[in-house]
């Protein structure tokens, strides 16, 4: 079936002038979604609830002793004697490193509670609905995430991954989005008019996108479906991301965020507004970061399809996403490997994430060629990716991303069987 792509190692750039680098053809894979379930034992798709609730008492007791921590931060650091042996300008520098040590613990702890809750809002956590929907809400309001209303787009994008016309994020922007025209024969298009960005300006973008885009998305839908009205967020419970039977959830979803508002102020009054945003605001903020680069990491490379019209299936869009080694065990612990196994995830999205990892084994043994993985460290992988795909054609089936100069790194075979059908 073909060894697993690594897209690490794929080919460089070739020379100027080949709007296609030289690489194999790409063909989508042929299997229906029952032959790949078939690959894997059946026992990897059970739900152990006590299991999954150690999981989250572990994140949340973690999530107690390093808060008390931070709060001894301040007191310790100003103590005479700390400062009588560090001196003041030594003091205040240990009592800010230890303020970055917290925020990167606490951070990362924050982001693997709310991956528990992204695993209730898939019905991975219990078998059961009412324990998914109870911790899931929890868990995600604690983290400003509206649980019902981001669980029904949620689902969308996973039911229709990688399609350009159905995909609810991270849909590439065409050509003609961009105001970019359409090569010609003989004619040399100049992209530096189009991507002219300094390095600079490029690490504003990404920062503003790391710290902005999952609020944008809840806010002002950046980065979804470009057909959807202007003002389409996922506050309004008339909004187009939802039915008339789920209006009433994500008005309970808004009632969770308009709580924990009002939790945050009162918190503010009473303890102050830096003690907040120190102890709780800037691990959420490391959330939402941790959060976006993950997603964003999975979904966006050049080396991925993705799909229009009659080209586009399930199993298609579930494999047109990348395994990362995401901080080495810092992401495999604290993160319950959502990045490290993401792939599986998309197949199967109810599978529990601890077997995340044996199911995947199988996974890469049926489907071969068209698993992707990679080992790049994953900030160079981020700014490496953010530069490369800029954009895909408006012509075309199946489509991969080009970069600031117009080129692409795959381009699709020139034959292409149609996609499987599901047998009844």
């Amino acid at each position: 079936m073909g060894a697993p792509i690594n897209l690490s190692t794929q080919p460089a750039p070739q020379a100027k002038g080949h709007s296609v680098r030289e690489s194999p053809d790409y063909t989508p894979m042929p299997w229906t979604l029952k032959e790949i379930r078939s690959a894997i034992p059946a026992q990897l798709f059970v739900r152990d609830t006590p299991r999954a609730i150690l999981y989250l008492v572990r994140d949340l007791l973690m999530a107690a002793v390093v808060w008390k921590l931070g709060l001894q931060i301040d007191p310790a650091f100003r103590h005479s004697r700390v400062t009588s042996a560090l001196t003041a300008t030594g003091a205040e520098v240990a009592r800010w490193a230890a303020w970055c040590a917290y925020w990167w613990v606490q951070g990362l702890i924050f982001t693997g509670i709310w991956v528990i809750g992204h695993e209730c809002g898939h019905g991975a956590f219990s078998a059961h609905k009412w324990v998914n929907d109870i911790i899931g809400f929890t868990t995600h309001i604690f983290l400003w995430t509206p649980y019902f209303s981001w669980r029904i787009s949620h689902h969308r994008h996973h039911s229709n991954h990688a399609s350009m016309e159905r995909d609810e994020v991270y849909v590439p922007k065409t050509r003609t989005d961009l105001g970019i025209p359409k090569e010609s024969e003989g004619h040399h298009m100049d992209y530096d008019d189009y991507f002219g960005d300094t390095p600079i300006y490029t690490m504003y973008m990404l920062i503003r996108q790391q710290l902005l885009a999952f609020p944008a998305y809840l806010l002002f839908n950046v980065s979804g479906q470009k057909d959807y009205p202007k003002w389409t967020n996922h506050y309004d419970p008339n909004s187009v991301l939802f039915t008339k039977e789920q209006r009433n959830v994500v008005i309970i979803s808004n009632l969770g965020t308009a709580a924990m508002a009002y939790l945050v102020k009162a918190a503010c009054a009473q303890y102050g507004a830096s003690s907040v945003v120190k102890l709780y605001g800037i691990p959420w903020l490391c959330v939402t970061h941790w959060f976006i680069m993950i997603t964003y990491l999975h979904h966006t490379d050049p080396e991925l399809p993705h799909y229009r019209k009659a080209e586009w299936n399930f199993q298609r869009g579930a494999a047109a996403t990348v395994d990362r080694d995401f901080l080495g065990w810092w992401g495999r612990y604290f993160l319950h490997d959502v990045a490290h196994f993401h792939v599986i995830h998309h197949f199967f999205p109810k599978m529990p994430w601890y077997n995340g990892e044996e199911a995947t084994k199988y996974l890469k043994e049926f489907i071969g060629e068209h698993y992707a993985y990679s080992n790049k460290p994953v900030f160079s992988a981020l700014w490496h990716n953010y530069n490369e795909c800029q954009f895909v054609e408006d012509e075309g089936d199946v489509l991969f991303y080009k970069n600031r100069k117009g080129e692409a790194v795959r381009r699709p075979a020139q034959r292409l069987a149609p996609p499987p059908q599901e047998s009844t």
